[in-house]
């Protein structure tokens, strides 16, 4: 199937030099790419993906909009992003497609979030859809309707291709044929740390042509070329969230109240929750329990049913195990290395001595074998079992996987 050609997008200010630096960057690089200028383009409904698309028209390439549809509903994976997504390709003058992945994102997110909370983990939802819904789904359409062409989203991340990565190594990172992940360019916006479970394959087809932008410029390029979602406000809130009006209301729809104990370290009962999916490690406020110090969540106990607190010099953890890691920029390792850490997307990066540990049974089975241990170099709080791990080298994306329970 041939994709035709995407309608010329004229904007409002046509000459680049009325463009921001880094939009006339990213209009340069998209027309010196290598390989076919084909992409689908994953549209949201929101201003990051509405620039994409248009960045892609301007630089020549032949697109077409997708847009999956996640959920019936408000928000932004909903009927409202539907909407908001087919008026962008309206204004671009290009094919609109909607792919209903309602039944694989209930399967595969809110099935797997909600055995999460009972297990007492908190999970992390973002980087498990974008792997086996968002990414799967539309690299699956575009195989069965133009194969061959990329995919382009709005992330705040960059792909150093491996035909290029012989070329200049920006760290002792060289690349040994390997697509390298890298940080989006705009430290307040990057999304690297929820792409960190994408495959070499799925990287050698994705474009990200707001890595180098910073949320701001996208902003203003936006209203150079008079982008209907230009001032849409952005969403704060993990898409489940926004649909349900809080993460609360989104568990109790699916889990009943189930009262247990709040207890200290040394088991001493101090107040009672309705279930322990409302809370997380490292959690101070909204306990429902009055102490002489601030209390923090330090463990959920599923089979006990209980919520241990304890101040937060007690809170602290000096390592952490790994699983289900994925190794992106460099082979698995086979031995120990310093690796710098984030252990929550708004969580500032810590040294820590990664040293690779045998496989489970289970790790083996689901074909992920890959698990470490994590020694920081300093105590940290709130390791939160469930959330990511993920490992860089300056800029440089190495891999990640999720938290065990200790």
């Amino acid at each position: 199937m041939t994709m035709p050609p995407s309608k010329a997008i004229k904007p409002l200010t046509s000459d680049l030099q009325s463009a921001t630096s880094a939009g006339a960057n990213a209009l340069r690089s998209l027309k010196i790419l290598e390989g076919e200028h084909h992409a689908v383009v994953g549209l949201s409904g929101g201003v990051d993906s509405s620039l994409t698309a248009a960045f892609l028209a301007e630089a020549g390439w032949k697109i077409e909009g997708l847009t999956l549809w996640l959920m019936s509903g408000k928000g932004s994976c909903c009927s409202d992003g539907l909407v908001d997504a087919a008026a962008i390709c309206e204004q671009l003058g290009i094919s609109h497609h909607i792919v209903d992945s309602r039944s694989l994102f209930k399967n595969e997110i809110v099935g797997r979030l909600i055995s999460g909370y009972q297990e007492g983990i908190t999970p992390l939802p973002c980087s498990q859809c974008n792997r086996s819904v968002k990414f799967a789904a539309m690299l699956k359409w575009v195989e069965e309707n133009y194969q061959g062409a990329r995919i382009a989203t709005g992330h705040y991340a960059r792909i150093k291709y491996a035909k290029r990565a012989f070329e200049k190594s920006i760290s002792k990172e060289a690349s040994t044929g390997r697509h390298q992940l890298l940080r989006g360019l705009d430290t307040q916006k990057d999304q690297s740390y929820f792409l960190y479970d994408l495959s070499q394959d799925v990287l050698g087809k994705v474009v990200f042509p707001l890595g180098e932008l910073t949320k701001s410029e996208t902003r203003k390029e936006s209203h150079r070329y008079g982008l209907r979602t230009a001032n849409k406000a952005e969403s704060q809130d993990l898409c489940l969230a926004e649909h349900h009006g809080s993460m609360k209301a989104f568990l109790d729809t699916y889990l009943p109240p189930r009262k247990g104990e709040i207890v200290l370290n040394n088991g001493r009962v101090i107040g009672e929750h309705d279930g322990i999916e409302h809370f997380t490690i490292g959690q101070r406020k909204g306990l429902g329990v009055s102490w002489q110090v601030p209390l923090h969540v330090v463990k959920l106990e599923p089979s006990l049913n209980r919520v241990v607190v304890a101040p937060r010099e007690e809170a602290g953890r000096s390592n952490c195990i790994v699983s289900q890691v994925n190794w992106v920029s460099i082979e698995p390792p086979s031995k120990s290395r310093e690796v710098e850490v984030q252990v929550r997307y708004r969580s500032h990066p810590v040294l820590a001595e990664l040293t690779p540990i045998t496989p489970t049974d289970k790790d083996i089975k689901s074909n992920r074998p890959y698990r470490c241990n994590l020694q920081f170099d300093k105590e940290q709080f709130s390791i939160t079992p469930g959330q990511a791990a993920v490992f860089y080298s300056n800029e440089i994306l190495l891999g990640g996987g999720l938290i065990e329970q200790s």
